[in-house]
C-alpha cells in the first residue's frame, strides 16, 4: 500500500493537492483525526482485502494539538506495518496567504474574536511543526498558481513511476525570493548576464542566442563544472538515506537567463542516471 499524508497552512494548497491525488486513482480522506490514522492503516493493510492499493489522508490544524505533537511516534508506527509512507507538506509565505484569504474572504479555521488572521496563520505554523519536520516534501506555493500547483503534484506524487530518488531542478529569480522548498540553492547572479545585451534581453535561457552567449564564458563552464561535480559527489549519499526527493535551486537576478540555462544544463546531465528528473522555471510559469 502507498500512503501520501497531506498536510500544509490553510491557503497553501491541500484541497487541490488532494484532489489532484484523487484523480490519480488515490483513495482520498480530508481531514482524518491523527490518532484513527493507525487504525485506518491497521484496516486498510493487515486485513487481507486491502481495498486501498493507493491512499491520501490530509492532516491540518483542525486536529487538537495534543494529537498532533506526537505526529513522529504515529508516523513510526505506520511505517513499522510495512506501509510506503510518504508526506507532503504545503506552505507559503504569510503575505501570500493573507491576500488568499482576502481575494476568497474564507475564513481561518483558528481565527476567532480575539485572534486576527495574520496572529492565526503563525499560529498554525507552530502547531503543524510536528508535521512539517517529518515532511519527505516540501512545496511552496507563494507564487505557485492551481494549475502548476496540480502539476507539480502530479509529477512530483502521483504518477512517479519507480522508487528511484526524484531531482527537482528549479530556476528561480532572487528579486521574487528564495523558494522555501529547496534543498540546496546556487546564486548565480556572479556570472555575465545576457540582459545587457539588448539581442538577447527578451529572451530566455533555453534560447540559443542565449545559450551560445553563456556557453562562450569560461566562467559559466567553470561554474557548471563545480555545480556538477558538487552534486555527484553528494546525491548518492541523500540516495543512501533513502530520500524520495531532493530539490536544487538555481537563481539570479530575473529568474530569466542565467538560472534558467543552468537547470537546464543540470537536468541534461542527470537524465539517465537513474534519478526521476523534474524541471521548472518559477519565473517563466
Amino acid at each position: 500500500m502507498k500512503l501520501v499524508i497531506v498536510s500544509g497552512l490553510s491557503g497553501s494548497g491541500k484541497s487541490i493537492a488532494l484532489e489532484t491525488l484523487e484523480d490519480a486513482g488515490f483513495y482520498c480522506i480530508d481531514n482524518l483525526p491523527v490518532n484513527l490514522l493507525e487504525a485506518f492503516v491497521e484496516q486498510a493493510v493487515i486485513q487481507g482485502h486491502k481495498p486501498y492499493p493507493k491512499a491520501a489522508i490530509s492532516i491540518d490544524s483542525r486536529n487538537q494539538n495534543s494529537a498532533l505533537t506526537p505526529f513522529s511516534d504515529t508516523l513510526d508506527l505506520v511505517k513499522k506495518r510495512g506501509v510506503d509512507c510518504e508526506v507532503l507538506f504545503l506552505q507559503a509565505q504569510t503575505e501570500a496567504l493573507l491576500k488568499r484569504f482576502s481575494e476568497t474572504r474564507r475564513k481561518h479555521p483558528l481565527t476567532d474574536a480575539s485572534r486576527p488572521l495574520a496572529e492565526a496563520i503563525e499560529l498554525e505554523r507552530q502547531l503543524l511543526e510536528p508535521i512539517a519536520k517529518c515532511a519527505d516534501l516540501l512545496i511552496d506555493t507563494t507564487h505557485t498558481n492551481v494549475h502548476q500547483l496540480r502539476k507539480l503534484v502530479r509529477e512530483r506524487v502521483g504518477v512517479r513511476p519507480n522508487r528511484s530518488m526524484s531531482l527537482f531542478f528549479q530556476s528561480f529569480g532572487y528579486k521574487n525570493g528564495v523558494p522555501l522548498d529547496t534543498d540546496f540553492v546556487f546564486d548565480a547572479r556572479c556570472l555575465p548576464n545576457p540582459h545587457w545585451e539588448p539581442s538577447l534581453r527578451r529572451l530566455t535561457g533555453r534560447d540559443a542566442g542565449v545559450v551560445t552567449f553563456l556557453d562562450d564564458s569560461p566562467d559559466v563552464r567553470g561554474y557548471l563544472e563545480d555545480v556538477v561535480s558538487f552534486l555527484q559527489r553528494w546525491i548518492p549519499h541523500f540516495d543512501a538515506e533513502n530520500r524520495s526527493y531532493l530539490t536544487i535551486a538555481v537563481g539570479c537576478t530575473g529568474g530569466q537567463h542565467r538560472s534558467v540555462y543552468l537547470v537546464e544544463a543540470l537536468a541534461d546531465y542527470f537524465k539517465g542516471k537513474t534519478y526521476d528528473i523534474l524541471v521548472r522555471h518559477r519565473e517563466l510559469s
